[in-house]
């Protein structure tokens, strides 16, 4: 019998009991992620050097997202955005805020889970970590019923397409103020494609029997389109059409 207990690795030949037994109850969530992940370290090893006494044979598995999605073959066609769209392969895509004290530390984030904290928003749903985790995964559900693609690749051409590229900046020259086209850091890029996509799923949820995962899967939908239905890339178009007016 073959029975998984963590996200990458298996073992054969332990029953599945002693796997529920041993490590999925002492591995329920705990306040501290890097408490749960100290607990789920240590039983694995454990559990490793017991099949190994008994002849068992380890083979490492693909770390899936939400344990469905590959993070094979995901292609980020804009090279500005490469190094600040994370595809670093993760089961569950939460941090725990460890990027916090560190500069661009944000960019080592995974962008799934940049999309999680950019649903936490306005403030009574901060904090509700869990609740944004729920609708993201239900949402790459939606995505790949309704296109057949992998939603990752779908996610990130996304943000590609509803980065902007060119905005506007006040600068003062004698006392008067003056709008001056600028260049956007691939960093802000990401970060103003990550907050016009939420935001239009939230506007189209709100008020309205189409629920969040739904307006949050449309909208991914729409951007990764280029459709000037979605209103990430309606704000993209604005930006730049006001910032060519301003050169």
């Amino acid at each position: 019998m073959v029975a998984t207990y963590i996200p990458g690795r298996e073992i054969t030949g332990i029953s599945a009991s002693l796997i529920e037994e041993s490590f999925l109850r002492d591995c329920s969530y705990s306040p501290s992620a890097g408490l749960w992940r100290l607990i789920i370290t240590m039983r694995v090893w454990a559990l490793i050097a017991m099949s190994e006494d008994k002849g068992v044979v380890v083979k490492v598995m693909e770390i899936k997202l939400f344990g469905k999605w590959s993070f094979d073959n995901i292609v980020v066609r804009d090279p500005g955005l490469k190094r600040y769209i994370s595809l670093k392969p993760v089961f569950l895509p939460h941090t725990g805020g460890r990027h916090e004290h560190r500069r661009f530390g944000k960019a080592e984030v995974p962008i799934v889970e940049r999309l999680m904290n950019k649903l936490m928003r306005p403030g009574r749903n901060m904090g509700k970590k869990h609740l944004a985790y729920n609708i993201v995964k239900k949402a790459f559900d939606l995505i790949y019923l309704k296109t057949g693609e992998n939603p990752i690749q779908v996610f990130v051409r996304a943000i590609e397409n509803t980065a902007p590229r060119e905005e506007t900046t006040r600068i003062m020259y004698g006392g008067i103020v003056y709008h001056v086209a600028v260049d956007v850091s691939p960093q802000r890029r990401v970060d103003l494609a990550l907050k016009h996509i939420t935001e239009g799923a939230r506007a189209k949820a709100f008020n309205n029997p189409i629920p969040i995962e739904e307006a949050l899967a449309d909208e991914i939908i729409a951007a990764a389109n280029n459709d000037p239905r979605s209103h990430a890339v309606q704000k993209k178009e604005e930006i730049e059409r006001i910032a060519l007016s301003s050169r």
